[in-house]
């Protein structure tokens, strides 16, 4: 099967049947784009354990809840982060209404198509660049402005639509839980209206259950039709410290699974895991992608400023976190290379 003929609308978490060779391998191996070995047999002796009736690790349905991060946990995030390549696009189609950014950091990096530049600016510039090409716009507006773009960008390194940029196992182990009649969630640094555009086709994971850094909104009446407007301020930033907080307030419910890429998701992974106290036995598991494979994808984590992963990397084995080896556990990055 030639994936570039499916049609747009073909949800991209049915690709795991289309990326293996037959319906009874797929029925077979849950995680077929896995090479056997540890990290694969964690998995799934961990959702059997949970999901079996009458194994002692039993964990009722309810209580089932996996959350991942989005960005270098279920699509690459190299050399920046894909929602940053939007906002940058965005501002070169809005240019010719401000004429100041031409001498303006970031904007004027941005203009240059300086990278660099854009960078060197810091968590302060790129919100700015965020918040410009995110605000001043209906909710409904954004999103087709997003569905627009994911139709006809293309990643500057690979060539490939960022859509299609989606860790093809990741997206067998979403199907595996969700099997197992786990409820999969996102909790992400990236913006929740971003997010919500494409999770669904992509990842099988409905907008509701997106959770994401949140920017201030206010309802209107416009011509007698009801608007939500997205504002200039951020209410609520979903990394580190606040993904807890964003499963708490979203979910109600600690997950029993976790998985990240960086030292961002570090609390969420201890929230998830750690037990609150000796009468808390139920089984968790946390998982941590770790960029190792240079020629399928890229090679990063302590000093890396996109997905830094060192002070989760260096507690994984005392609070049994599994690293996944990217280069070594999986025998397929992408959905397009089963082609």
């Amino acid at each position: 099967m030639n994936l570039k003929t499916l049609p747009k609308s073909f949800p991209l978490s049915l690709l795991i049947i289309a990326a293996t060779s037959g319906i009874c391998q797929a029925q077979t191996d849950p995680l077929p784009s896995w090479n056997d070995g540890e990290t694969k047999a964690a998995i799934i002796e961990f959702v059997e354990a949970v999901s079996t009736e009458d194994s002692p690790d039993f964990v009722p349905i309810p209580e089932r809840v996996a959350t991942f991060d989005n960005d270098g946990t279920l699509w690459s995030e190299q050399p920046a982060y894909f929602q940053l390549f939007y906002a940058m696009d965005q501002i070169r189609d809005m240019a010719d209404q401000h004429p100041e950014w031409q001498n303006t950091e970031p904007f004027k990096s941005v203009l240059n198509n300086d990278m660099t530049g854009v960078m060197a600016s810091g968590e302060e510039g790129l919100i700015k660049i965020v918040m410009a090409s995110h605000s001043n716009i209906s909710a409904e507006d954004f999103q087709d402005s997003v569905r627009g773009w994911l139709e006809s960008a293309t990643h500057p390194t690979t060539g490939l639509p960022y859509e299609q940029m989606v860790y093809q196992p990741m997206l067998e182990l979403l199907s595996y839980l969700r099997a197992n009649d786990f409820k999969t969630f996102i909790v992400s640094g990236g913006g929740i209206d971003f997010m919500r555009v494409f999770t669904e086709q992509v990842y099988g994971i409905p907008p509701e259950q997106v959770i994401g850094s949140t920017g201030d909104a206010k309802f209107e009446m416009i011509d007698g039709v009801p608007v939500i407007l997205k504002e200039g301020e951020i209410a609520f930033v979903d990394d580190k410290a606040g993904k807890p907080v964003g499963i708490y307030r979203h979910i109600g419910r600690r997950p029993i699974f976790a998985a990240g890429n960086s030292d961002g998701d570090l609390q969420m992974l201890q929230y998830t895991t750690i037990p609150r106290d000796a009468e808390d036995t139920t089984p968790r598991m946390g998982i941590i992608v770790r960029h190792t494979d240079a020629d399928r994808e890229w090679a990063y984590d302590r000093d890396s400023k996109i997905g830094h992963l060192d002070q989760a990397l260096d507690m994984a084995d005392g609070q049994g976190w599994i690293v996944i080896d990217m280069a070594g556990d999986w025998s397929q990055i992408y959905p397009s290379d089963s082609e």
